[in-house]
């Protein structure tokens, strides 16, 4: 049955290309025009320009700020909608904070709470139409990544002096491989900024590509524009998924870094 469905809909598509017969300018998409950085200033980019990018992430710590704050400043016995969300974020946050990083990561979570809530909102509102998708530039994800990485390598030398480097020492592999293993350890260890970052902005920026191409599709088809329509909706409810679970992959990676930090023996 699902076979059939896949060929019914794909003779449509092709039925409504020889039947409407689009130009080829109409077929023309540019998914990733979407990302183009511009400035509400002046005719260029600059430093101190105010850019998309500048006011959505401006809209990201607004809305953390509308629900934390201001969400939650009536508390009541019978909660809100907003206070519930906002404590029901604070405890999935914390307990991840404490089974992760331990007891010791605790004193570190309103620091994770605030990356987390940030980029969950960041990533919410890039689902809204015409808006723009912060989190899909590698600039905001590269300095949210090294801050993270910097945090937490003063934390582990802080607390743990030259004993810190005891995580890139494999005690429990032969003599002979510690060493080889230590330099692996060593590269993973600077790579992970890099995998911290472009896995955010990667997969944020592939899905609202997806999406680009799709409605593109959708205009081009006429007739049969319901087609493309009905994938858009399912990759959106996707993109509402992947919006979250990427700030908590972000997130959960910087507990288990945290974790490394406090406890670097292996």
């Amino acid at each position: 049955m699902g076979k059939l469905f896949f060929y019914v809909a794909l003779a449509l598509v092709v039925v409504s290309g020889l039947i409407f017969k689009p130009e080829v300018a109409e077929l023309v998409i540019h998914p990733m025009d979407q990302f183009n950085v511009t400035s509400y200033t002046s005719d260029h980019v600059s430093m101190f320009a105010i850019t998309n990018v500048t006011v959505w992430l401006g809209l990201a710590v607004l809305a953390v700020f509308a629900l934390m704050v201001l969400g939650s400043s009536r508390r009541a016995i019978v909660p809100s909608r907003a206070q519930s969300v906002a404590e029901l974020t604070y405890g999935f946050i914390y307990k991840m904070v404490e089974d992760v990083a331990g007891k010791d990561g605790v004193k570190f979570f309103p620091y994770i709470m605030t990356l987390f809530m940030f980029i969950l909102m960041a990533n919410f509102l890039g689902l809204i139409p015409t808006s723009f998708t912060t989190t899909s530039h590698i600039a905001v994800t590269a300095v949210l990544a090294a801050l993270v990485f910097f945090t937490v390598t003063i934390v582990g030398f802080v607390k743990n002096g030259v004993g810190f480097l005891g995580l890139f020492w494999v005690s429990s592999a032969p003599l002979a491989l510690r060493p080889i293993l230590a330099i692996i350890e060593l590269i993973s260890y600077f790579v992970r900024p890099v995998s911290h970052s472009i896995r955010l902005a990667g997969n944020v920026m592939a899905g609202h590509a997806v999406l680009k191409v799709f409605a593109g599709f959708a205009g081009a088809l006429g007739l049969f524009s319901f087609l493309p329509i009905f994938a858009i909706t399912a990759v959106y409810a996707l993109e509402v998924l992947v919006a979250f679970i990427q700030a908590y992959v972000f997130t959960i990676l910087t507990c288990v870094y945290l974790k490394d930090a406090l406890h670097p023996s292996h």
